[in-house]
């Protein structure tokens, strides 16, 4: 199923350079429950930060969860290990975004 933007069904990743290669990061990926596991368990080898996992509503259907993350480090490194994760779940990207 395919959610419009304007749901607040999507995923946010924020990125800021710190100088160096270093970069901080945190984000709010979008998933449902069978992807929860696998993109949890993604994000901690890659030296990401779990901060809060939860849910919107207590009737959507399918259930969607928002799991929220934090790192510093490599900015190069902790990308590979949000995409990693990302590609735990069944995320696709918005025509004309970055794939």
């Amino acid at each position: 199923m395919s959610l419009p933007p304007g749901l607040g069904a999507t995923a946010s990743v924020n990125f800021q350079p710190l100088g160096g290669g270093r970069a901080a990061r945190s984000g709010e990926p979008i998933m449902i429950a069978k992807e929860v596991r696998p993109a949890l368990v993604a994000l901690p080898r890659g030296g990401v930060e779990l901060v809060e996992g939860h849910h919107h509503d207590l009737t959507d259907e399918p259930r969607l969860f928002f799991v929220h993350y934090r790192a510093v480090g490599d900015a190069v490194s902790l990308a590979k290990a949000i995409r990693r994760a990302v590609d735990t779940t069944n995320v696709v990207p918005m025509p004309g975004g970055a794939a």
